[in-house]
């Protein structure tokens, strides 16, 4: 960053010129290094699945990168949960303070110097919650419990957004379905995010828009013999052709950056796609993978873009007193995806 640069434009509201504040953004802000990762994880297994967490982190460090994300229930496994009961997902649970993969997810980041986001089945106060957090070597950062859970009924829905710096950016969380909600990535941009962790399991399912379903799996355990044929299903509308008609403008729309970590392959009864990506408050992609096996990628996220990308314009020129009755408005939240029959 250079502190002697002026922006790019003048930023009006209400017929004074203001732009102090993001002189000061561009002055003190450093550029951030941030990564996104996809593998395919084992359903339960917590030990294989913080192996990789270590290795897919030390290329992150290796990279240059300061945090790497990794996928919603990326230390427990994801969909064989809605076969389980609760006893069963009580057993899998930890707490956050104290839990032993919390404990070796701390470690982890500390030997290998990065900060490190994940999710696990966490256990607070009797309650069961699909969890996303951010450790360092010593502390946990962030704690986010996922707004909108539905895989398995035992999961209790989070009642919280959650704003919390990382070298000096604010950052947020929205776990998968809660990103398809666009008031809830309104409100954490509201809350002051800068950048927006988007951990997913996602692509690959049943589903009643023409082009989306399910990937066959001996597409999947073909693909070192034919790579052409899983490729094109990963970048169809089953995959990221999908995430293109709604996560680029979800980053646009805000005027952030949105760091998406899906996994990758088999995963209990669906395969999955990967493909991580970061977006730009312009809404373009910086760096995505394409990888059929696990993979780590890694950019350079820089702060003038946060007040030169119209997201930024946008909210700025809201007026909340024409729909503010109408967004408040009750209503009864129901979330049941298509392929999720029980």
């Amino acid at each position: 960053m250079h502190g002697n640069l002026k922006p790019a434009v003048k930023v009006y509201f209400n017929g004074d010129i203001r732009f102090n504040l993001f002189f000061n953004i561009k002055r003190t802000m450093k550029d951030i290094i941030l990564s996104a990762a996809q593998f395919e994880h084992r359903s339960g297994d917590k030990k294989y699945n913080l192996s990789v967490i270590e290795h897919m982190a030390t290329k992150a460090r290796d990279q240059g990168s300061h945090a790497v994300s990794f996928h919603e229930l990326s230390i427990t496994g994801y969909t064989f949960l809605k076969d389980l009961n609760i006893h069963e997902i009580y057993d899998l649970s930890e707490e956050v303070l104290g839990g032993k993969s919390i404990q070796t997810l701390k470690q982890i980041a500390g030997d290998v110097g990065i900060v490190i986001l994940a999710g696990l089945v966490e256990r607070y106060k009797g309650k069961l919650y699909n969890t996303y957090l951010a450790v360092d070597g010593k502390n946990v950062l962030a704690v986010f419990r996922k707004l909108h859970p539905f895989i398995n009924k035992t999961l209790q829905p989070g009642d919280f957004y959650l704003v919390f710096e990382l070298s000096g950016w604010k950052c947020s969380i929205l776990i998968c379905y809660d990103n398809n909600i666009i008031e809830n990535v309104r409100a954490v941009t509201l809350k002051g995010a800068q950048i927006l962790f988007a951990p997913h399991v996602t692509g690959g399912t049943p589903s009643p828009m023409p082009g989306r379903g399910i990937i066959a799996k001996e597409l999947w355990d073909n693909r070192k013999k034919d790579p052409e044929a899983i490729r094109r299903e990963f970048m169809s509308l089953k995959g990221r052709e999908w995430l293109m008609r709604w996560l680029p403008t979800r980053a646009f729309d805000n005027g952030i950056y949105v760091v998406f970590s899906n996994n990758i392959g088999w995963d209990h009864d669906h395969v999955k796609p990967g493909n991580p990506m970061i977006i730009d408050p312009f809404g373009e992609i910086l760096i995505e993978s394409n990888e059929l096996d696990n993979d780590v990628i890694t950019t350079t996220c820089t702060s003038e873009k946060l007040w030169q990308a119209g997201g930024y314009r946008y909210i700025h020129a809201r007026k909340p007193e024409l729909y503010k009755d109408i967004v408040g408005k009750p209503n009864k939240s129901i979330t049941r995806p298509v392929w999720m029959k029980k």
